[in-house]
């Protein structure tokens, strides 16, 4: 058989590590066993029935064809109307692009911007993908560790030591996957000040878990607290995770003309555009009534609780609490260097996760595949009850360490 010789796009990046984690899990079920699975970063409620209704209207209506590649009006009217009342950014309709969920936004600004030896300075612990989408684009990902003594949150020192002539991006997450961490606005401001001083660097704002909050002080974004960035953010966000709309696919992204059109220009060339009929759903979504979603999040609230509160009394264990999203990152220090009971010594947060799945049942992800050890997230997207049976056995498991 010929062997297909791949581009090294596609070579020097990893599967994405959360998915091949998911896919142990369905491996392990078909085998039989028996896991309490805390890997998924989705929603476990339905779709609202009204979003599903909008949709279905949409079709009976015959919004079934190609729409314009930066999205149907509507949907970014009511994107411009949510950003200008929810987070104060100002932008036109044409600064709105819409894309195949947040995660295609993000990778396609990579692509229309980054090229050989430009950096984008990533904070760790980060979301997965993070560096692979910009190896995949050909840039230079800069890891700067930001550790829980930071609040797991970027400074403006740990910023501006990172800059250099190469740098093009950085990006920011908030609320963060994996820790929930989330910025405040004198934060941003902080942040915001460094930047202006540095108008090379762009900043990517990956806000898609800004409705799941939990933080006693407002969402905000560093374009709503700084407008003078303007010209150098990208705020991104979907409708995947607030609206437990994850195959409906639709993620957006307000930013600078330029970029946007040069977002747009690639989109045409890969999609033509995203789906119209996921398009007339989100839109309805953004607009109507939105005690869904604070239904939603005080009950992610009380899974978040419940499982900070369980963590914290394993004395191996330790967990900040999170500001938002649907995740904690539990430090596991105090299991390392111990030993299971098979004689299996614990060296790494990996061999922990590892460790929790073969004996108790329980599938997280390891914190080095967040770039920050030794830790591992677990997602609070899933039942009380399976949370609380998990936290049970992950407690036994760790008792069982000497």
């Amino acid at each position: 058989m010929t062997s297909i010789k791949l581009a090294a796009r596609v070579t020097n990046i990893r599967l994405s590590p959360s998915t091949a984690a998911a896919q142990k899990v369905r491996d392990l079920k078909a085998e039989g066993r028996e896991i309490l699975n805390l890997t998924v970063g989705e929603p476990d409620f339905d779709t609202p029935q009204s979003v599903k209704d909008a949709a279905i209207a949409a079709i009976n209506a015959g919004d079934t064809k190609y729409t314009s590649v930066n999205g149907t009006v509507a949907l970014r009217k009511a994107i411009q109307h949510d950003y200008k009342t929810r987070l104060n950014i100002d932008c036109s309709l044409d600064e709105i692009c819409v894309g195949g969920g947040a995660k295609q936004v993000l990778f396609v600004a990579l692509m229309a911007t980054v090229e050989e030896g430009d950096e984008v300075i990533i904070p760790a612990p980060y979301w997965v993908s993070y560096p692979d989408m910009v190896i995949a684009n050909g840039g230079t990902p800069v890891i700067v560790k930001c550790g829980e003594d930071v609040g797991f949150k970027l400074t403006p020192e740990i910023l501006e030591a990172a800059i250099t002539p190469a740098t093009k991006w950085v990006i920011l997450n908030s609320p963060s996957n994996p820790t929930g961490a989330a910025y405040n606005a004198e934060e941003l401001r902080a942040l915001g000040d460094v930047l202006v001083k540095h108008p090379h660097v762009l900043v990517m704002c990956d806000e898609i878990y800004d409705r799941i909050w939990y933080a006693d002080f407002d969402a905000c974004s560093i374009l709503g607290v700084c407008p003078e960035l303007k010209n150098q953010a990208l705020v991104s966000n979907g409708v995947s995770k607030s609206y437990a709309m994850t195959g409906w696919r639709i993620g957006y992204a307000v930013g600078p003309l330029q970029l946007i059109n040069a977002i747009n220009k690639l989109q045409s060339q890969m999609s033509s555009c995203p789906s119209s009929v996921s398009q007339a759903a989100a839109a309805f979504a953004l607009t109507a009534d939105q005690s869904g979603v604070t239904e939603a999040v005080e009950v992610y609230r009380a899974r978040r609780d419940r499982a900070h509160e369980l963590i914290n009394a394993i004395p191996e264990l330790s967990c900040t609490l999170p500001d938002g999203a649907f995740y904690l990152y539990p430090c596991c220090a105090g299991a390392i260097g111990k030993t299971t009971p098979s004689g299996t010594k614990i060296e790494s947060d990996l061999d922990f996760g590892l460790y929790l799945l073969d004996t108790a049942g329980v599938a997280s992800v390891h914190g080095g595949a967040y770039g920050l050890e030794p830790y591992f997230r677990i997602s609070t997207a899933t039942s009380m009850e399976e949370i609380e049976a998990a936290c049970a056995k992950i407690a036994e498991a760790c008792a069982a360490l000497t």
